[in-house]
């Protein structure tokens, strides 16, 4: 049974995890770099654990070696990642395995196929579940993606394959803006 949980997040995640743990008997960690010291997410928690400062204090939320070492030395026993930062990370929720913590979320495996959506449309139509009408290949150019944009017609979504929380993604009215969504797809792409 697990008893402590680290919170790999801040805000209103951090808060609801806390509470939910609180729920079911559970420690929780909460976790912030000296910016969110007085953040209310680090109140609610059973402790608190601070870490490493950078110029960056959102950065410090994505920083797996600190997010790790302060679920050990917090004696945790599982990391809930809540959502963004690091919750469809397959390498963090790995990293977690291997240090013999319980990441709260899918698999790393699974992380690893849903993050990749080629491989995601690939294994829904090998179980014969209906995708939306788009490439089966990944689009390398903004010339294939026209071609391909050509054979469906707009409007359509241009999705970069890697990329979660609707980053990588955007709607196109016509083909005079498939170029400059191209571009801006592959710079928001993980």
């Amino acid at each position: 049974m697990l008893r402590r949980v680290l919170i790999s997040n801040r805000g209103e995640i951090a808060i609801r995890i806390a509470r939910a743990a609180a729920g079911v008997g559970m420690e929780s960690v909460a976790v912030h770099p000296p910016a969110d010291a007085g953040a209310l997410h680090t109140r609610l928690a059973t402790r608190r654990h601070e870490l490493p400062a950078g110029a960056d204090p959102v950065a410090a939320y994505l920083n797996m070696d600190a997010l790790i070492d302060a679920a050990r030395t917090t004696d945790c026993d599982c990391v809930h990642p809540g959502y963004g930062f690091l919750a469809e990370n397959a390498v963090f929720a790995e990293r977690c395995t291997q240090a013999g913590l319980t990441f709260v979320g899918p698999t790393p495996s699974a992380l690893a196929l849903f993050g990749d959506k080629v491989r995601a449309r690939e294994l829904a139509r090998s179980l014969d579940i209906p995708v939306v009408p788009g490439s089966a290949e990944p689009l390398t150019s903004a010339e294939a993606a026209a071609a391909v944009a050509e054979q469906l017609g707009y409007p359509l979504m241009l999705k970069a394959a890697a990329g979660g929380g609707g980053r990588g993604m955007r709607r196109i009215t016509g083909p005079e803006q498939l170029a400059d969504a191209f571009a801006r797809c592959r710079s928001e792409a993980d």
